[in-house]
């Protein structure tokens, strides 16, 4: 791992642009090594946004002095721009053949299009304004699919044969999930045999270093459910809220997503293939607002399928969780019908999401709309805006990457029925540097 100072870095970009303007410029030739330096310099300038987004950097485990300098030189959104351009031109002169490694040419790709998000966050953050489709498309490199009222409404007509009565729809799916509230004192031991069932899978397919794992903690008052802290060393830390009742479902959601095989598996392999295999520095840092984010909040969602494919979840759940929850398993076959529908509302919270930011509802609108259409009871409603204000466009991640991610595996032959090569395709998404844009 390249251990240079922060000024040398610079100096040395600021080197290449005078060569450049000079006339001098000769573009690096497009092998792995010779792009270390850029990505050493895209590693400084993502903690020096991290120094204006609190909220950028994710995660960072490599040089501690490189972070140390960027808090103690706070470099102007102008210059970090300037910066970062310079980069991307550098990437843009020398594009690696298609005949060339696949992860090189993969490598060269998420170094130009991170870097790109970057320059759109900087000028997010000085105080341009995006659509949000724009904003989508300029920081995760996808373009979020649009739904109708009418959509959402067939999906409801449906829930509605699920749980007749009288009263509104949202009334009655309140009352019937009241009965399957994980109890505040059973949750940890809930939680815990969801984790190890869900590694259990994971194991059986990936291999994962002996010193592995991560620790879990409750928290309050958050804009998520849940929440990993990726630390280095293949070690996290999991955070799950319970600012809201957690029902039995998202304990082997929360489970998968967070942990295996979702982003502390994520987090762990690229540690192991990228940074200490290859000495790849970037992705020793986690720039949120990147499309770097699609990838990792898609495979998280999709691992939960992996993990469980077709009815093993229900069965599962029957015999273990439910049980140890205090639950009826007997209603477990239902529970789930009606959870599988309210999930093809989840692009109602984009809808909701697309129509807040570009300014077209206000905030109680947006809550009213999630909860009309995304069946969200009002609280969860209130805490989704709150999150969409935190996180703006972030929440395409969660269903459209999922979607894209399982086309992705599904095409590389990754079937529901060739469960192997499922795993086989994942594992290697998982552990490299593809984006969203070449999933396709």
């Amino acid at each position: 791992m390249m251990r240079r100072t922060l000024w040398l870095s610079f100096l040395g970009i600021a080197t290449l642009v005078v060569s450049a303007c000079q006339g001098d410029f000769r573009p690096y030739a497009t092998d792995a090594t010779s792009m270390n330096p850029i990505a050493e310099s895209y590693v400084k300038l993502v903690l020096a946004v991290g120094q204006h987004d609190p909220d950028y950097v994710d995660a960072y485990y490599g040089p501690p002095e490189w972070k140390t300098a960027s808090e103690r030189q706070k470099i102007s959104l102008g210059d970090i721009r300037s910066q970062a351009d310079s980069l991307i031109a550098q990437l843009r002169s020398a594009v690696p053949a298609a005949e060339d490694d696949e992860m090189v040419r993969l490598r060269h790709q998420y170094l130009r299009r991170q870097l790109e998000a970057l320059v759109s966050r900087v000028r997010m953050l000085s105080g341009e304004t995006l659509s949000f489709d724009e904003e989508a498309k300029a920081l995760y490199d996808a373009v979020p699919p649009s739904h109708t009222e009418a959509e959402f409404q067939k999906v409801l007509a449906r829930l509605e044969g699920e749980l007749p009565g009288s009263g509104d729809l949202i009334d009655r799916y309140e009352a019937y999930k009241e009965d399957f509230v994980i109890p505040s004192d059973r949750l940890d031991a809930v939680f815990q045999a969801a984790i190890d069932a869900c590694r259990e899978r994971t194991v059986e397919h990936l291999t994962l270093p002996a010193e592995e794992k991560f620790r879990v903690e409750y928290v309050t008052d958050k804009s998520w459910s849940g929440y990993n802290w990726y630390q280095g060393g293949f070690r996290s830390v999991i955070q799950i809220n319970t600012d809201l009742p957690i029902y039995i479902d998202r304990a082997i959601d929360l489970a998968c997503h967070e942990g295996y095989p979702g982003h502390h598996v994520y987090n762990v392999l690229l540690e192991r293939e990228l940074v200490r295999d290859r000495g790849w520095v970037e992705a020793s840092i986690y720039a949120l607002f990147s499309p770097q984010s699609l990838i990792a909040e898609g495979t998280a969602n999709f691992g939960i399928e992996i993990a469980f494919p077709g009815e093993e979840r229900v069965a599962y759940e029957k015999d273990a969780l439910f049980p140890l929850a205090g639950l009826a398993p007997d209603e477990a076959e239902r529970y789930y019908r009606i959870v599988r529908l309210t999930e093809e509302l989840s692009y109602a919270g984009n809808e909701a999401a697309r129509r807040y930011l570009n300014g077209q509802i206000d905030r109680p609108q947006a809550a009213d709309w999630l909860v009309r259409y995304a069946m969200m009871p009002r609280p969860r409603a209130e805490q989704r805006v709150q999150f969409i204000d935190q996180y703006r466009s972030y929440v395409i991640n969660y269903n459209l990457g999922k979607d894209m991610v399982r086309d992705y595996v599904t095409a590389q032959g990754g079937t529901k029925d060739q469960l192997e090569r499922r795993w086989e395709v994942f594992g290697r998404l998982l552990a490299s540097p593809r984006l969203p844009s070449s999933l396709n």
